[in-house]
């Protein structure tokens, strides 16, 4: 049993998506005009939407501190490598940030004047242009800083200008070159003689305070690291209407951020110069002190040359006086630190590298110079009584004493070392007891001349390098792109548009059908009668512009009357082959064409030499006549009510005997009674049912609606057959109700189903159907069929 479902499951799943596409293919006209719509507003779009681009920039950064690391920087990496983070990225997210402040931008704003906004008036909108575009330039008298100014501006062609004031809305006329007050600004408007731009176009100048450009430039900017946690590289990005002036932002913001980093190297460059050099002022008179002091020491005691004298007695002597003078010069060097730190405010840089050995001194010093310089920075954009600031403060007083400390303890040091060396060099004197007093009393002043002389030099050798050092200074950062932006725009992408143009036309459409198919309740399909009703369905009748078939007929109507004369032999079973069959026509509601289908029915059954008898049997609402053109035959001929009326009337009377061209009997309704159920109830009407079984073959029953009246219950009895007629697009699906519980409990015999009024151009969906080109090939084709048929034809497919 499942394998034999399984196939016809498929089947109906493969019926009911071609039953849901025809549904909506039908309206197909409706869904190319909407993508024709959709397209043309997504080209003029296209045509006048402002387009933007997008601009990217590199910078690989340099950082000092990881040189300066030593080993300790390959313990950074291998932690960074593995996930924990390292300094490499904490530096590039610090630069970033720095990247993005907004002192930096203002600096940008102030040398490219983005506060001042130029646009070319269009016919149809309004684009911005970059400022060397415009036939003028406007220089500032004032401060513009605040300045909010919007005006219009029109080059006249007697070299004047025509400004149109939109906030005052004042119009004046003004020279080039030409102080003009708008508000509170003065300003001047210039000749741009490289613009290349239609002088003749109107302009918009747009003025707005630097602190809003500021922050509308730090708004377009992107700025990231890259991928990579180890790498140094910068990625800069920015998407403006005018590829041009993103350019020269991230250009110049770059070039800032490099000569900012290199402000602050100098500026510790230059205290370290200042501090030797006040040095070197003290320490050259010391120099020609001693100079001067050993010249007449010399010259008081008559000595030419000491060192061939005293040589062979201070060979031993020389490696002691060595530490001696080294140890004197570092105490020195202490000293001059001590004075320094003394002398000097609190906060201020201290001078590194000047020659002292230990390596913790040196580290303090450039620590606290770091601390120094980031609460520097810190106050440009903030008060002294930031927490951060008054944190670095006290960081940098700390710093302060811990060097102070640290010159204390080195100093004990060195002292005790120069106690030791001098202990021994006092031994050694005792073994050059014998040189005279005047050599002892040499030896110490050029012992000190030493000292000095050899303090001046380091220093001297101190300041040409950090002169040196200040004269090559290196770049902070490497421009590995500059900025370029891209020609092909960002905004609106073409085939995006294109694209949701022709989803949003096909949408559209679909949308309102969708909302239009779930709100209908009305009957589309013989589906719904199977579905609801569960009773077979014998036939389908098409839309026709006809109401009666015609002798020889091929059309869509006629063959679909066929089909049910056919379909309805399958009804009566093989054992009543030969009687007569009595087949009663209803509905639901009226409207519903049951008369329209009993007449063409008769007309079919007697084209195939059948004997038929149609009966009106709508006393209330009798159509039959009329659907047959033969109205006025109620005038001269008695119908069934009149039969009921009077049983006693012979039967034969009331029959039209093949009225007009048909050749089928007619007995019409008669005219319309009082009491039309009671009359149906009197058991006459049976009388006329058995006549009409032992003379024709075939008896039609036009009967009144079923959900309206009980008419029809009340003769059905008499029935071999109740064709239900439903019409498409016309009854309301709630009220299948009523044949389901017909056909569920009996009360019509042998019930089947006859859908009318089907529009087979609407497809599957709304019915199996019959196919075109079989038949009359004179039947109107519409929709799809319409389209499919003009296109064989055309292509001369059979």
């Amino acid at each position: 049993m499942e394998q034999q479902s399984t196939p016809i499951k498929e089947n109906q799943e493969e019926v009911n998506l071609r039953q849901l596409f025809e549904q909506y293919a039908y309206y197909w006209k409706w869904f190319a005009l909407c993508i024709i719509i959709s397209i043309g507003i997504a080209v003029i779009y296209l045509r006048y939407a402002e387009r933007t681009y997008v601009t990217n920039a590199k910078i690989l950064l340099k950082d000092e501190r990881s040189a300066a690391a030593g080993e300790l920087a390959g313990i950074a990496e291998l932690t960074s490598s593995m996930g924990f983070g390292g300094s490499r990225s904490a530096f590039v997210t610090d630069q970033i940030e720095v990247l993005y402040s907004r002192r930096l931008m203002r600096k940008v704003v102030d040398r490219l004047n983005l506060n001042i906004i130029y646009s070319a008036k269009g016919k149809i909108r309004t684009a911005e242009v970059a400022g060397d575009e415009v036939p003028f330039r406007i220089e500032s008298k004032s401060n513009l800083d605040t300045s909010r100014i919007y005006i219009q501006v029109n080059v006249l062609g007697n070299g004047k200008l025509r400004i149109n004031n939109l906030v005052s809305k004042k119009e004046f006329e003004i020279d080039f070159d030409k102080i003009v007050r708008i508000g509170q600004t003065e300003i001047v408007f210039r000749h741009n003689n490289t613009s290349k731009t239609n002088p003749d176009n109107e302009f918009l100048v747009n003025i707005v305070p630097k602190d809003w450009a500021v922050v509308s430039a730090l708004r377009a900017i992107s700025i990231t690291p890259n991928k990579e946690l180890q790498s140094y590289i910068v990625n800069f990005s920015m998407v403006s209407t005018i590829s041009r002036k993103a350019e020269s932002i991230l250009n110049s913001l770059i070039d800032v951020y490099n000569a900012d980093l290199t402000e602050d190297k100098l500026r510790t460059t230059r205290a370290t110069s200042d501090f030797i050099n006040k040095r070197l002022m003290l320490i050259s008179k010391d120099l020609s002190g001693t100079d001067k002091e050993a010249a007449e020491f010399k010259s008081s005691n008559s000595m030419v040359d000491m060192a061939t004298e005293a040589g062979v007695f201070l060979n031993t002597a020389s490696e002691n006086e060595k530490k001696v003078l080294e140890y004197r010069t570092q105490l020195q060097l202490v000293d001059h630190m001590n004075d320094y730190l003394k002398d000097q405010p609190k906060g201020k840089l201290i001078p590194s590298n000047i020659g002292l050995q230990d390596e913790s001194i040196a580290a303090s010093i450039a620590e606290y110079n770091k601390v120094v310089l980031e609460r520097d920075d810190l106050l440009k954009s903030a008060s002294s009584q930031n927490p951060t600031v008054i944190a670095l403060n006290e960081n940098i007083a700390e710093s302060s004493n811990n060097i102070l400390q640290s010159l204390q303890n080195y100093q004990r040091v060195t002292r005790l070392a120069l106690n030791n060396i001098e202990r021994k060099s006092n031994e050694i004197k005792g073994r050059i007891s014998s040189i005279p007093n005047q050599e002892q009393g040499f030896r110490k002043i050029s012992r000190q001349q030493q000292i000095v002389e050899s303090l001046y030099l380091l220093l001297l050798q101190k300041r040409e390098e950090s002169e040196v050092k200040a004269a090559a200074t290196p770049d902070n950062l490497k421009v590995i792109d500059v900025a370029y932006g891209n020609k092909i725009p960002v905004s609106p992408k073409k085939q995006i548009v294109l694209l949701a143009s022709v989803v949003l036309g096909i949408l559209i459409p679909f949308a309102f059908l969708y909302l239009r198919f779930l709100l209908d309740n009305k009957v589309h399909s013989r589906k719904d009668i199977e579905d609801i009703v569960k009773a077979p369905v014998l036939g389908e009748i098409p839309t026709a512009e006809d109401t009666i078939v015609h002798l020889n007929d091929r059309s869509s109507l006629a063959e679909a009357f066929r089909i049910l004369r056919t379909n309805m032999s399958f009804m009566f079973g093989a054992d009543n082959k030969d009687a007569s069959k009595v087949v009663f026509v209803t509905s639901t509601i009226s409207g519903e064409g049951k008369s329209f289908v009993t007449t063409n029915l008769a007309q079919i059954l007697s084209m195939s030499g059948k004997k038929v008898l149609l009966i009106g049997a709508d006393i209330r609402s009798p159509k039959v006549l009329d659907y047959l053109g033969l109205s006025h035959l109620q005038h001269t001929n008695v119908g069934i009510t009149q039969f009921l009326i009077n049983p006693d009337m012979d039967v034969d009377n009331i029959i039209i005997k093949k009225p007009g061209n048909y050749d089928f009997d007619v007995v019409y309704s008669g005219y319309i009674a009082p009491n039309p159920a009671e009359l149906l109830m009197n058991g006459h009407f049976d009388d006329v049912i058995k006549y009409a079984r032992e003379h024709y073959d075939y008896v039609l029953v036009d009967t009144a609606p079923v959900s309206l009246v009980t008419d029809t219950l009340l003769i059905a009895h008499n029935a071999d057959l109740t064709l239900y007629v439903s019409r498409v697009n016309y009854l309301d699906k709630r009220l299948l109700q009523v044949p389901r519980e017909l056909y569920v409990e009996g009360k019509l015999k042998n019930l089947a189903a006859v859908i009318n009024d089907v529009d087979f151009a609407r497809g599957y969906g709304y019915g199996y159907g019959y196919g075109y080109g079989y038949g009359d090939k004179n039947v109107k084709k519409t929709g799809l069929s319409k389209v499919w048929q003009n296109l064989k034809d055309r292509l001369n497919i059979k």
